[in-house]
């Protein structure tokens, strides 16, 4: 299925029960990393890996897609922004990197397949975009003993200087990045490496952003997916001091996690993510559906007491909450499911305030059959000071292969509560549990009645409130 009209596509699909209603996708076909995430003239710009031909990954036919929007919310699709040129650097694919500002112009800075660094400019707002004609700027070392390659860019601007790091790895070292320098974005020197290598497969995707008084260094590795260092800038080198993830399974096509992000600074100040969920189900089951990918909600990034990140959804999305119901201090009995009455949230947000438990593990179950057949279970254990998202009975359907049970650190204080955000999205869920932790995983419930939500506990407990609203799609 090619793109014709994105408007068609998006009708076309609009019918089907997993595509979300309020999380940003392609109109149709394969949709990646996020890139080029950029403020510009008072919009929003989300440019993203893209294969317009089929719902599946084909590195040779790697564009980039691109949307807009104004308030962070309702996003239009614009027409593609990158494809790959016959005969050109980029002619195996216009792969991930970022967008900039050069000298007054919004420039996408990408790697070209196969040949190395690119870079094409606009002059007609974001509309459509030129190469530079010295494309590869920064092509592959021709020194086979060199340990650098030019691969998902990261640049940006320290005084008259420009830099740029390219994601990478030392063999049977880890993950790290290449740093180059250059005054004119034309001429580049290598300088070495960004950072000492980590633990992790590989550094993909790089965003390097000083946040605070500390700078952080956002990246997914093709094992596990997103996470990042938080550390200082040593001249031109990156130290990492703390290091944290944002998904607790694994990375592939199929493992329906948070897979790779992009960041972008707005008016206000605010560091705000995006990230590629990938689908949960079988190739075969994502190329008949017609799409595949979602971007999550946008998150609002800032920096702890602890030295690691906060996380929170952005709150511009709270004009779509619809039909608003609430639940106060709802009892759990102790190794009872309590089901909240007459709740439909299979497209919802929830907003979950316990009360401090006494002992045990404490939750929800969302995407609830009746029966307890199909859910997805969120547990909080004080005990061993994480959260878990479990996935391992949200579907009945066999080609479901997205099922890890992910866990994430989440220390409360000794008088904290527990307090969750909860979007859900027909086949997505998020999780924002006291501002300090997230966490995302793609479901797909085959039962029609598998919309409720149910009180979890281990021990009796109760829950002050319980906040629920409908929510609205961000299509025409």
């Amino acid at each position: 299925m090619s793109i014709v009209n994105a408007g068609d596509d998006q009708r076309l699909l609009a019918s089907d029960p997993f595509r979300p209603a309020y999380h940003f996708t392609a109109p149709a076909n394969f949709l990646g990393d996020p890139n080029g995430t950029i403020r510009w003239d008072g919009a929003y710009h989300l440019f993203y890996q893209h294969n317009p031909d089929e719902a599946y990954d084909n590195p040779r036919r790697m564009h980039w897609g691109h949307a807009v929007s104004r308030d962070l919310v309702h996003w239009r699709d614009l027409p593609i922004a990158l494809a790959p040129q016959p005969g050109g650097p980029d002619r195996s694919g216009c792969y991930s990197g970022g967008a900039i500002d050069l000298a007054g112009s919004p420039a996408l800075v990408y790697y070209g397949n196969p040949d190395g660094i690119c870079v094409a400019t606009s002059a007609d707002g974001l509309r459509t975009w030129s190469r530079h004609p010295s494309n590869p700027l920064i092509p592959h070392p021709t020194d086979p003993q060199a340990v650098w390659r030019a691969w998902d860019p990261c640049a940006w601007r320290d005084g008259d200087t420009w830099y740029l790091a390219c994601g990478g790895k030392i063999d049977g070292a880890g993950d790290t990045a290449f740093l180059f320098r250059s005054r004119d974005f034309v001429h580049w020197e290598y300088r070495g490496l960004l950072y000492e290598p980590g633990n992790e497969s590989d550094c993909a995707v790089p965003d390097l952003f000083q946040l605070g008084q500390a700078h952080v260094l956002l990246f997914a590795s093709h094992e596990r997916g997103v996470q990042y260092y938080v550390g200082a800038m040593d001249g031109e080198r990156f130290v990492p001091q703390r290091h944290s993830r944002m998904n607790f399974a694994g990375f592939s096509l199929e493992s329906g996690t948070l897979c790779a992000g992009l960041s972008l600074r707005d008016d206000a100040d605010r560091r705000l993510m995006f990230g590629w969920v990938t689908e949960g189900r079988t190739e075969a089951a994502q190329r008949a559906s017609g799409w595949s990918g979602v971007v999550c909600l946008p998150r609002v990034l800032s920096l702890g007491g602890d030295g690691l990140l906060r996380i929170e959804p952005a709150p511009e999305l709270r004009v779509l909450r619809g039909v608003h119901q609430r639940f106060d201090d709802v009892q759990a009995p102790a190794g009872a499911p309590a089901p909240l009455d007459d709740l439909d949230a299979s497209c919802a947000e929830l907003a979950v305030s316990f009360a401090r438990e006494t002992a045990g593990e404490i939750g929800i179950a969302v995407r609830r059959s009746p029966d307890g057949a199909e859910e997805t279970r969120i547990v909080y254990s004080r005990a061993e000071g994480r959260i878990t998202l479990d996935p391992r009975s949200s579907s009945d359907a066999s080609d479901v292969v997205g099922r890890a049970v992910q866990h994430a650190p989440l220390d409360l204080d000794e008088d904290e509560a527990l307090q969750l955000r909860v979007f859900i999205d027909r086949s997505i869920v998020e999780v924002f549990a006291n501002g300090r932790q997230g966490l995302t995983q793609r479901i797909y419930p085959s039962r029609l009645d598998s919309r409720g939500v149910a009180l979890l506990a281990e021990s009796d407990a109760i829950a002050r409130s319980v906040d629920a609203w409908q929510m609205r799609s961000i299509w025409s």
